[in-house]
């Protein structure tokens, strides 16, 4: 199975937290880095996460990664080939609350 290309994440945030996209990703030695992270995102919003307006690489494998501010963080357990010019979205959900929350794909389309 090939893994899908994706031009960015969106975060559909339904959580009572606030949030942060971010990404993390593999670097040519395998080691794992994570990104800067975006603006708030509030209860009720949804934010597209670009990885490239965030310091990754283009042809990077990404993980979308939320900062929970002042809560438990989040990485989604998905990965994808990271190309900017690419029109694909990786749609997440999170819910929860600051100490216990869920990261959930629910499309790439």
């Amino acid at each position: 199975m090939t893994m899908a290309r994706i031009g960015k994440f969106t975060l559909d945030q339904a959580a009572w937290v606030v949030a942060r996209g971010s990404a993390t990703s593999i670097d040519d030695y395998g080691a794992k880095t994570r990104s800067n992270s975006g603006g708030d995102i509030l209860l009720g919003q949804t934010r597209d996460v670009k990885p490239g307006d965030l310091g990754v690489a283009d042809g990077s494998i990404v993980n979308l990664y939320v900062v929970v501010v002042a809560g438990t963080d989040n990485e989604a357990r998905q990965s994808f080939i990271f190309d900017r010019s690419s029109t694909t979205a990786a749609n997440y959900k999170l819910t929860g609350t600051t100490g216990s929350n869920t990261l959930a794909l629910v499309s790439v389309g």
